[in-house]
């Protein structure tokens, strides 16, 4: 008998009704990803019952073979999809069908404006799942049963996708969950059932459960579409490139192509395989930091968990695809994982093997290293910091602007940097800045330029902690360009440094006025020779903490010691030299300090003050 209805209506959150629309508009084109999606749904819904079952008390997989099924009522005009899965609960279908349960979500959509809402790549990082139906069906009926819930407790979810669903209880007897697609008008190429065969083998071909669908002479009669194995087992040599595209798309839910992977079966001590690719665009969520990783642990073919950090460090979550290993226990938990040599042992060899394919990208194809490096060189960079052991290899791995590149791009390694240092360079030269603009117009390049000696150009916010972990590259110590004294070693001749002697002894008492006037506000003021055209700049005391660590850190301007350094051959600095109005002298203290503020990117205390004091000297001169 059937169990009451609590039928109830219920609008869908905001973020669902934009995503239904924009999903509606942008992905008609590539329609026919319904049906991988939702495979992939039922893909994975077996999978967490397989892993329930060993994990969860009353959650049994059944005495029925696992598998998909998929079929056509041409009358009916409706296509199904139906697995014998985990199911869903009543709660968790208005959770995971009313809502969307991603950190992001609002930012991403707000992201999609203009010709972006027609971008169907943008829409396919997001991961369509199961709103994809709605691209061909003008209805979608759902009907669901937890595993380990009575029968009576089955539930059936309905919608036209515009704005509301109805949710009501009703008695089903098997676990799983059914999903009848009626089909909008001018989808009838749909129900033809060659047409959807050859869907399911062109993007769901490397699911490793069997997808059924019956027979056109007799319905009766179901076949096997797919082949049903798992792909990361197969033979490579059985494995064309297309697999491993379409293989990819559905572990990562992306519809760009992967730039690589890796294929490799492990075999000693520990026994597993690793199917790992490296994506062509970084997902709009790359920076939440909640987001689990995007690698799949699997044990002995069966899904166990996302991978949270166990399997590849967080620099690496870039990383799409499937860990298999023979060796864990089926019920492995998270403190298990944690502790296991065997994943210790998976960790390090996963790590090498993709520093190792991105080498071997690097060396072969620049361009398409390229692509990696502006999707996911930032992240990458992270890895100086959190991984000692592989840190010369993820070195060579770095691209950086530097002063001798053709453009904004970067295209140059620390290898490439130190095989054209001049003769009698000694150090690595980086400046860090806030943005490029910043870091191309500083000052503090001036005598560099003047030499020829080539600097890296520093702006992204890891770089800091990069230079703080990163203390030198082939026996050569990085040095910031701004901070301590301008000191070229072998590249400062003799004639330079007397002059410099000179201009300092010269502009003695220049110097300790400015440093009366300017207070509290320098550690000290200073001749220096690193100004060639500026007759200012501000650099960070040899001992201090790096001045644009220190500003990022406390979001002002300069560090608490701050160095003014003053040009000895500027116009300006000769006629201070002479000034002999004190007040006038502190004036232009102040507007030195604070444009020397301002040519790091920074801001200065107080703006009215510095304008009214410029507008003053102007006036006067």
């Amino acid at each position: 008998m059937d169990a009451p209805t609590q039928q109830e209506r219920h609008n869908f959150q905001a973020e669902v009704v934009q995503l239904l629309d924009l999903m509606i508009h942008s992905l008609y084109s590539n329609k026919e990803i319904f049906l991988r999606e939702l495979i992939s749904n039922a893909s994975d819904a077996i999978d967490r019952l397989r892993f329930a079952s060993h994990t969860e008390p009353g959650v049994e997989v059944g005495d029925d073979p696992l598998r998909i099924h998929v079929g056509v009522d041409k009358d009916a005009r409706t296509i199904t999809v139906r697995d014998n899965g985990i199911g869903m609960s009543r709660p968790e279908v208005i959770d995971n069908i009313g809502t969307i349960a991603k950190s992001g979500t609002r930012e991403f959509l707000n992201a999609l404006t203009g010709d972006q809402r027609k971008d169907a790549t943008l829409i396919g990082q997001f991961g369509v799942g199961f709103y994809s139906a709605f691209i061909v069906a003008d209805r979608v009926t759902l009907t669901t049963r937890r595993a380990g819930l009575p029968a009576a407790e089955g539930v059936r979810w309905e919608s036209d996708g515009r704005g509301d669903y109805a949710i009501e209880t009703v008695e089903r007897p098997e676990q799983g969950t059914e999903i009848v697609l009626h089909l909008r008008d001018g989808e009838d190429d749909l129900l033809n059932d060659y047409r959807l065969r050859t869907i399911i083998r062109t993007y769901s071909d490397h699911i490793s459960l069997p997808i059924l669908m019956a027979g056109e002479e007799d319905e009766a009669e179901e076949s096997v579409v797919n082949r049903a194995s798992a792909l990361w087992a197969r033979p490579k040599s059985e494995i064309s490139e297309s697999d491993y595209t379409e293989f990819y798309k559905h572990v990562a839910h992306d519809f760009s192509d992967p730039l690589a992977h890796l294929h490799a079966r492990v075999e000693g001590a520990y026994e597993y395989t690793l199917l790992l690719f490296i994506p062509s665009r970084a997902p709009f969520d790359l920076w939440v930091p909640e987001v689990r990783r995007g690698v799949k642990l699997h044990v002995q073919r069966v899904f166990i968990m996302d991978d949270t950090g166990q399997l590849l460090p967080r620099y690496l979550r870039f990383v799409r695809g499937v860990i298999d290993s023979n060796d864990l226990p089926l019920n492995v938990s998270r403190e298990i994982l944690q502790s296991s040599r065997i994943v210790d042992s998976i960790r390090s060899s996963a790590v090498k093997r993709v520093l190792r394919l991105l080498k071997e990208m690097a060396d072969n194809d620049a361009e398409k290293y390229g692509t990696f490096w502006r999707e996911f060189g930032a992240v990458l960079k992270e890895g100086v910091a959190e991984d000692y052991s592989n840190r010369e290899a993820i070195a060579r791995l770095l691209r950086f602007t530097t002063t001798k590149s053709a453009g904004d791009e970067p295209d140059v390694s620390l290898a490439d940097y130190v095989e054209r240092m001049k003769d009698g360079q000694e150090k690595i030269y980086y400046l860090l800045a806030p943005s490029a603009a910043a870091a191309k117009s500083s000052p503090h390049l001036e005598l560099f330029d003047k030499k020829g000696i080539e600097v890296l150009l520093l702006s992204d916010v890891v770089d800091t902690w990069l230079v703080t972990s990163l203390q030198d590259f082939e026996g050569r110590r990085l040095q910031s360009i701004a901070q301590g004294a301008a000191d070229l070693g072998a590249l400062e001749d003799e004639a330079e440094r007397e002059a410099s002697e000179k201009a300092a002894t010269e502009l003695a008492g220049l110097v300790e006025r400015l440093k009366t006037a300017l207070g509290d506000k320098v550690f000290d003021v200073r001749s220096t020779t690193r100004l060639t055209t500026s007759p200012a700049c501000i650099v960070a005391n040899e001992p201090d903490i790096e001045l644009n660590l220190t500003r990022r850190l406390r979001g002002t301007g300069a560090p608490s010691q701050p160095i003014l350094e003053i040009n000895p051959d500027h116009p300006i600095i000769r006629r201070l030299n002479g000034e002999s109005d004190d007040r006038r002298l502190s004036d232009w203290a102040h507007v030195l300090y604070d444009q020397s503020i301002l040519t790091l990117g920074a801001r200065v205390d107080d703006p009215a003050a510095f304008v009214d004091r410029l507008n003053t000297l102007l006036m006067a001169d």
